[in-house]
């Protein structure tokens, strides 16, 4: 009997540690590939949205009805442009934003002028 509550102890104890000990780097690396697919269809579908929504809004005011096939290829453009900024920074494994020859590279290159 009591090698029965030992187990079920023990088992209990090792229960409550499991779902720390399962996150490692692959399960990382599956939700860091998971929101970079977010992030590719948002940085798609928001200038197409809001671009079409444009054309739309100014088709309405002014009568016509080229705006809105106009400002979807604008905004299909700009979602494409963006796609492609964001896919050459990660294939260059830069963080999403930066740029190359930053103020640090320039920093460094001053104080190797002065020694």
């Amino acid at each position: 009997m009591l090698d029965f509550f030992e187990k079920l102890i023990y088992n209990n104890e090792m229960s409550k540690k499991a779902p720390y000990e399962r996150k490692n780097k692959q399960d990382k690396s599956v939700y860091r590939a998971l929101v970079l697919i977010m992030q590719f269809g948002i940085n798609m579908l928001v200038p197409i949205g809001f671009m079409s929504w444009l054309g739309i809004l100014l088709d309405r005011r002014c009568g016509t009805s080229f705006f809105m096939v106009l400002f979807f290829f604008i905004g299909a453009i700009a979602g494409f442009q963006n796609i492609w900024r964001m896919a050459r920074s990660v294939y260059d494994g830069q963080p999403h934003g930066e740029k190359t020859g930053g103020q640090a590279e320039r920093k460094d290159a001053g104080k190797d002028d002065d020694q």
